[in-house]
């Protein structure tokens, strides 16, 4: 059996945590990236554009599967030009890729696309699955360009015409891994600077999965024959981000963390040219459909997880 699987948009943080995965498991990997290095391991990089067809397209054809991860980092202010930039980049990669699964002889068996947890509404008290979680904006929580984008980037992946390709919309929450570049080593440093207390009350909720729950989830996805449309891809224990905060903190060996008002946070997201909303918004979301197929978490408590990673740190 060819298992050959594609990726695309291959050198972000989530990326490289699959990629690593998916190698050890004996794959062969593809990466489609705008700046392609030289081929390792079983990993070949090949140049694309993320927005027309070109060479890159044939990879896909006998392809066992397409993980599309390809989006400019919402890591930014929300400026005009950096919206754009963050909107047009999901959709226009995700309609070629559609395109060219469409002109394959042979497409790939699955398709497996980026989304995002939080395409669910603010909130402190409704638990968010995929069949009774709310889609919309809050003006509380500033994320109606968000939301924008998240409807925007699934409604590309369900209007592509691939018959013979079953497609899956990632809904992924804030992963936790022990790499750079991710959330939990940013999380981390304010906890041990003294700055890891309760931001604007710390009664936000975070949903959040451990890396290696992410990358079992996504083989599990890629296995299962009878999986398609929304998936979320988060622990089944979302909880407030004061009591988050107090477990890095413990783990780290900090005794206290300085809180912040939403005041303060909007001014040190300003200065680091980033928006509040990550931080503000409300993500109290689970993984329903995982759960009803007994998909098993290998660490689905924030304690462990936050444990297993200082372990490696």
């Amino acid at each position: 059996m060819n298992n050959r699987i594609i990726i695309a948009g291959g050198n972000g943080f989530i990326s490289r945590l699959l990629t690593e995965s998916l190698v050890s498991g004996n794959n062969d990997i593809v990466v489609l990236t705008r700046s392609p290095g030289p081929a390792a391991q079983s990993i070949r990089q090949v140049r694309w554009d993320g927005r027309t067809l070109g060479d890159w397209a044939r990879e896909l054809d006998g392809a066992s599967a397409l993980i599309n991860l390809a989006g400019r980092s919402v890591n930014c202010r929300y400026n005009e030009r950096n919206r754009q930039e963050i909107l047009e980049s999901r959709v226009d990669s995700t309609r070629a890729l559609g395109e060219a699964i469409a002109r394959c002889s042979t497409p790939p068996r699955v398709w497996l696309n980026a989304s995002t947890a939080t395409i669910y509404k603010h909130t402190f008290d409704q638990p968010m699955d995929e069949a009774t979680g709310i889609i919309g904006a809050t003006p509380e929580a500033k994320d109606a360009f968000s939301i924008e984008v998240a409807r925007a980037w699934e409604e590309t992946l369900d209007k592509a015409s691939t018959p013979a390709t079953r497609k899956v919309a990632m809904r992924t929450a804030m992963v936790f891994a022990a790499s750079k570049g991710g959330a939990y080593r940013v999380l981390r440093g304010l906890a041990r600077w003294g700055l890891g207390g309760a931001v604007a009350g710390g009664r936000q909720f975070i949903s959040w999965i451990h890396e290696a729950d992410l990358c079992h989830s996504v083989q599990w996805l890629i296995d299962r024959d009878d999986f398609s449309g929304p998936v979320n891809l988060a622990s089944p224990n979302p909880i407030p981000h004061r009591e988050m905060m107090r477990i890095i903190r413990r783990e780290c060996g900090v005794p206290f963390g300085l809180p912040a008002t939403r005041r303060m946070l909007e001014a040190a997201t300003f200065v680091h040219r980033t928006e509040a909303e990550l931080i503000i918004k409300s993500r109290r979301v689970v993984p329903g459909r995982l759960l009803a197929a007994g998909f098993q978490f290998r660490l689905p408590r924030m304690e462990d997880a936050v444990r297993e990673i200082e372990s490696r740190l």
